[in-house]
């Protein structure tokens, strides 16, 4: 072969190299990874979307300190990923409620998203209760770490959980909603676990 030859089947393999790698990018999904918008997600909390979703501030304050009447569960400060994953779970039915789950299959992922990271970074403040128990907080410490699913609508979670709720009393459920209205789950998220 002679060197003119070689530098122009050089040339026409490099060509067909560039051809074949520029065809392989541009058939490869664009995936662009979409940053949530605390901003949009304030909207939602305070006004829902259009006229499909209400405000969660309605039942879990703008804030996400819910409104201190134990009705609804404080969201304040939850990850973005355990938010998202119930208002999934409520669109898909594995959890119910009735409230929520209309609401849930109403909002759209970038809806979950931002109102999940606008709730994350809200950092409300903890309720005090009408009348602190100690013994009762006490107690409802000790339930806590063992768990409470009473009434078997949480089937999204371990079973363990709803094995152990069927066994509490009504007391005990009690100490353990006191012990859950005042715990502030940040800093129990902090703290190392007993070994």
């Amino acid at each position: 072969m002679n060197r003119g030859r070689i530098i122009r089947s050089g040339l026409a393999a490099a060509t067909m190299a560039s051809i074949g790698a520029a065809w392989v990018a541009s058939a490869q999904p664009k995936t662009s990874i979409r940053q949530p918008d605390l901003g949009r997600g304030a909207v939602i909390a305070a006004q829902g979307v259009a006229t499909s979703v209400p405000a969660c501030a309605q039942c879990h304050a703008y804030n996400g300190g819910s409104d201190g009447s134990g009705a609804f569960p404080r969201i304040a400060g939850q990850s973005p990923s355990y938010l998202a994953k119930e208002l999934h779970d409520y669109a898909s039915g594995v959890r119910l409620n009735a409230v929520m789950a209309p609401i849930a299959k109403a909002l759209s992922s970038d809806d979950i998203a931002d109102v999940t990271a606008y709730y994350a970074s809200s950092n409300a403040p903890y309720l005090p209760l009408a009348s602190p128990n100690p013994a009762l907080i006490k107690r409802g410490e000790q339930l806590a770490k063992v768990g409470e699913w009473k009434r078997g609508f949480r089937n999204n979670s371990p079973d363990a959980m709803a094995d152990v709720a069927k066994r509490l009393d009504k007391q005990e459920i009690a100490a353990v909603a006191a012990y859950f209205q005042q715990v502030d789950a940040s800093a129990l998220a902090a703290t190392p676990p007993k070994k």
